[in-house]
């Protein structure tokens, strides 16, 4: 596991001032000139493109070390997949959520079927280092297919009135999506995704902590989890 610091030399600004920019636009949303007016108000005159390559570089970086920090997740997967288009093609957005609401993992794939269920799942049980106790998907044969070659025993429910909690972790980003207006590249938006969904797991309270008292220990947690991620206290 990779612990090292995230540098940010050779930068004008501060990491204090990259760091709070992209938790912005990671968080929040906002798009890239709303962040540079709400810097601006702060006296920091950084333009919207100097903040759309900050959250290209270190938007990741930080994603990676906030996933590093979590605490194993739960035992039963929901599996889902939502489309997509980029520049007129149609690709889907596979996603892994546990009971919890956690978002495991989100895997762009180009096509539909039982080789990307494959690579979702295989690549879930190599990074998380168990298989989990069940999977709920939809009605998708391909994931049948899936756990029959990859975990003949896993027990398997599949129907769509169940993978409600995988479907409405799709919300989040359709909101997002439609305030950035498109995407730019495959590249691109595995990218962003990655970093949204790491935020999100770390700044969205469960329904578990909902009173006024514990939502407050949960973001002043998520905060604190933010800042050693960043390396920009």
């Amino acid at each position: 596991m990779n612990s090292s610091p995230i540098s940010y030399k050779r930068h004008r600004f501060p990491p204090q001032i990259i760091a709070h920019a992209v938790w912005l636009y990671a968080r929040f949303n906002l798009s890239l000139r709303e962040v540079e007016e709400m810097l601006l108000q702060r006296g920091v005159d950084a333009s919207y493109e100097t903040v759309r390559r900050w959250v290209i570089k270190f938007g990741p970086q930080i994603a990676r070390k906030l996933r590093q920090r979590q605490d194993r997740p739960g035992d039963v997967w929901h599996l889902d997949e939502v489309v997509v288009r980029i520049s007129g093609r149609k690709y889907w957005l596979w996603r892994a959520v546990d009971q919890h609401g956690f978002v495991l993992d989100e895997i762009l794939q180009p096509k539909r079927d039982k080789r990307a269920a494959k690579r979702l799942l295989r690549n879930l049980i190599k990074r998380l280092g168990f298989i989990p106790k069940r999977i709920i998907t939809d009605k998708l044969r391909s994931y049948s297919a899936t756990k029959r070659e990859i975990a003949p025993g896993l027990d398997h429910w599949s129907h769509k009135g169940l993978n409600n909690r995988a479907e409405n972790s799709h919300l989040p980003f359709r909101k997002r999506e439609r305030t950035m207006q498109g995407h730019r590249s495959p590249g691109g938006l595995q990218r962003f995704v990655a970093t949204h969904s790491a935020v999100r797991n770390y700044f969205s309270v469960p329904a578990r902590r909902r009173s006024a008292l514990t939502i407050r220990y949960h973001r002043l947690e998520a905060l604190d989890a933010w800042i050693a991620a960043t390396g920009a206290a």
